[in-house]
């Protein structure tokens, strides 16, 4: 909802030449260049209201609205029975778009929407590009006004087409996300996900010390796992799934040996969030470290520290994922002082021939030395790689070479 031009002059102005594309290049939302649109053509055609109104199942309900006086006499979100409505009159014919005076036309005199008095009227149908009626946008004021024309309207209908291309588009997306979240939710309460383990093994003598657990998805479509999440962080349904995939590799537990860990991932809003420490305080953290991805935006580094400093004060071990992929691995690993640097698998696949990773490495192994962390190179593929690692002092790996994710019983 835009408000009143407070320039009389600069509304005068606006009666003027204009271009619709103006809202198209803008960095503007849909919702935010529909108002836009609203307030610019009443401006133009100095009526008392504008609105976009939708047809839905026998109701005319107003998505848009922009007035001259507040309170507006109609709220966004509400409506009335679609035959009581001009809209609809207008739409099949009943009666003309363009009505500068209801009193000088007897068929405009039925019930309307309370406390709205109508006296001069604009509207025309809003279609889709592939004929669907969505519904219309129309300008009315209370008095008469006898200076409109066709010019007016052919103005109305322009920016008709206008709303048309941005509602579509917006009512598309609307149905893409209530897929994906259909989808997502369809995925929790079916448990459509399993958990595989990855050992994460001593470079001398390949003894597996812990294992990674990686999420799969059995359900439709098939695609990696980032991919399931992202749509779930999309439609507001991350942590229930990062929550229910940590459930699920908890389990794990009781399978391996007394002395190894699990390696759990978690987003950081998992954390602030605060489902994550129900669910882990009554675990033997000591058998547990939480993986943070250097992909994911910390907003709030003191929060995440509040969150996990009573489980680390327990044994809970916090390792910083994907090091040396980009900046905001040293950002996490400056910020929250992790237990294990987690060496990117970019940056060991080019290990043994590619002199910058090995001084990145290499560098990345020493800070770990003096700050009291370990290290985990991960994507470990050749021999040739396993060397150089065992050169720079590196002591766990995991990677393709040394173990692939598999059932906690095939990889224990």
């Amino acid at each position: 909802m835009v408000g009143e031009e407070s320039n009389p002059e600069e509304a005068t102005e606006r009666r003027g030449p204009f271009s619709v594309l103006e809202f198209e290049s803008s960095n503007m939302t849909i919702s935010e260049m529909l108002a836009e649109a609203l307030h610019a053509v009443r401006l133009h055609l100095d009526m008392d209201v504008a609105f976009i109104g939708e047809f839905r199942e026998g109701q005319r309900i107003f998505r848009y609205v922009d007035g001259r006086a507040s309170p507006l006499p109609i709220a966004e979100n509400t409506g009335s029975p679609l035959d009581e409505t001009y809209c609809q009159r207008v739409v099949d014919g009943r009666l003309p778009e363009l009505i500068p005076d209801t009193g000088q036309l007897p068929a405009s005199a039925f019930p309307q929407t309370p406390g709205v008095v109508v006296g001069a009227h604009l509207g025309v149908p809003i279609h889709f590009s592939d004929g669907s009626l969505f519904g219309t946008f129309c300008c009315f004021s209370s008095q008469p006004d006898n200076t409109l024309n066709v010019r007016d309207l052919h103005t109305l209908r322009l920016f008709a087409g206008f709303a048309g291309k941005l509602l579509q588009r917006q009512t598309s997306r609307a149905r893409v996300q209530r897929s994906k979240l259909a989808r997502i939710e369809e995925t929790l309460r079916s448990r459509a996900y399993h958990v595989v383990y990855q050992p994460i093994v001593q470079v001398e003598g390949g003894t597996a010390l812990g294992y990674e657990a990686l999420a799969r998805f059995s359900g439709e479509p098939l695609r990696s796992p980032d991919r399931w999440f992202l749509e779930a962080g999309e439609v507001g349904l991350q942590r229930e799934l990062e929550i229910a995939l940590i459930v699920e590799a908890l389990k794990g537990l009781g399978q391996l040996p007394g002395d190894s860990y699990i390696s759990l991932n978690v987003s950081p809003e998992t954390i602030i969030g605060g489902q994550l420490r129900p669910v882990l305080e009554e675990q033997p953290l000591a058998r547990l470290m939480l993986e943070i991805t250097e992909h994911a935006c910390i907003c709030d580094y003191e929060r995440v520290e509040d969150e996990l400093r009573p489980l680390r004060e327990r044994g809970l071990r916090l390792a910083v994922d994907d090091a040396g992929a980009g900046y905001a691995s040293f950002r996490h690993i400056l910020r929250l002082r992790p237990d294990v640097i987690k060496l990117d698998g970019s940056l060991i696949n080019n290990l043994d021939g590619d002199s910058n990773c090995r001084a990145l490495a290499a560098a990345l192994i020493r800070f770990a030395a003096e700050t009291g962390s370990k290290v985990v190179a991960e994507g470990v593929e050749t021999e040739e790689e396993l060397a150089v690692l065992r050169a720079l002092g590196v002591k766990k790996a995991q990677g393709y070479l040394l173990g692939r994710p598999a059932p906690l019983g095939a990889a224990s």
